[in-house]
């Protein structure tokens, strides 16, 4: 926990619920242990989309479908939204739960290695919502930087780890020495490139919000 949680608790109290679709996959996610999005940083996108008004949007991690379908009732009707998944158990999931929703034609999901499928992908994003395998974001950034229009929004979730990216990589598990390394390259990456300005901020587990600088055709 990176913020206080009686602040968080708090903060999501105000919260004035989803639609019944997404309420119910939502419920369905968290029974099975699949990772979705937090209440808080579910709130921050919706009112950055409704700024932004992509036409185009990518996310990297599909999941169970929440994310994409959570943007595609905030952004323009004539948006089309792009996802990635490689968890072979989750696709069929994340495809019905598009088709609950009457989204199948608004959302396209691509399946595959996100660093292969985005070899295949030519057309430039307005928003591109990164929120798959931490340890991998560095070896995406550079295709999706890519695909980012000028002017276009970058946002990546669970940078912080908890809180767990300000100690030293000897206070960290074994295991996570690797992703926490990654992390701490990804984030300075983010904040020193001289193709972006980006702000890390404490929302849900930690977040970037990067903007490509120059200015879209």
């Amino acid at each position: 926990m990176i913020v206080d949680e009686r602040i968080i608790t708090f903060i999501n109290s105000l919260d004035t619920k989803n639609s019944e679709i997404l309420e119910d996959i939502e419920r369905e996610a968290l029974a099975d242990n699949v990772p979705i999005i937090r209440r808080e940083m579910q709130s921050f996108l919706k009112v950055l989309l409704m700024v932004k008004k992509p036409m185009r949007v990518l996310e990297v991690g599909t999941a169970v479908g929440f994310s994409a379908l959570l943007m595609s009732e905030y952004v323009p009707e004539e948006c089309a939204i792009t996802t990635i998944e490689n968890y072979e158990k989750r696709i069929p999931i994340a495809r019905e739960n598009f088709i609950r929703a009457e989204k199948e034609e608004q959302i396209t999901l691509l399946e595959g290695d996100a660093k292969d499928v985005l070899e295949t992908l030519t057309e430039p994003f307005d928003l591109i919502f990164m929120d798959a395998a931490k340890g991998q974001y560095m070896n995406f950034l550079p295709r999706v930087l890519e695909l980012l229009q000028p002017e276009g929004i970058l946002i990546s979730d669970n940078v912080l780890q908890d809180g767990d990216i300000i100690e030293s990589r000897f206070a960290v598990t074994r295991r996570n020495r690797t992703i926490h390394k990654r992390m701490r390259e990804y984030l300075y990456t983010l904040t020193h490139s001289e193709e972006l300005t980006t702000a890390v901020l404490p929302v849900g587990d930690g977040i970037t919000i990067s903007t490509k600088k120059g200015r879209k055709a």
